[in-house]
């Protein structure tokens, strides 16, 4: 329920009342008993909401969501490849050098 906020034109009586929206303005004034009291156009103190079925997913559907899931799982597939680390392959090595075979001595 909102709460409004009066003000009385015969004796400045300010004051907030909570009143459903369907209510009329109050007339007689609670300190004074005239009836000269103005509702005052405030500001107000915004709405609160409570609980769920507030946000525009609450209410989406099965199909929906099921598509949503499966897109995430491609994404994530397809970020996964681009992550691996490049493959170190082993340094080749070359084999040792044979020592020249001895030529023998022609004397």
């Amino acid at each position: 329920m909102p709460t409004y906020e009066y003000v009385c034109n015969n004796c400045g009586h300010e004051f907030e009342q909570m009143q459903m929206i369907t209510a009329g303005p109050l007339r007689k004034c609670p300190k004074c008993g005239k009836s000269k009291l103005k509702r005052l156009i405030g500001a107000g103190s915004g709405l609160i909401f409570k609980g769920s079925g507030f946000y525009a997913t609450d209410y989406r559907s099965e199909g929906y969501t099921k598509q949503k899931e499966s897109e995430k799982k491609t994404t994530t597939a397809a970020k996964d490849t681009t992550k691996k680390e490049p493959e170190i392959k082993p340094k080749e090595t070359k084999p040792a050098k044979k020592d020249k075979p001895e030529k023998p001595n022609k004397k």
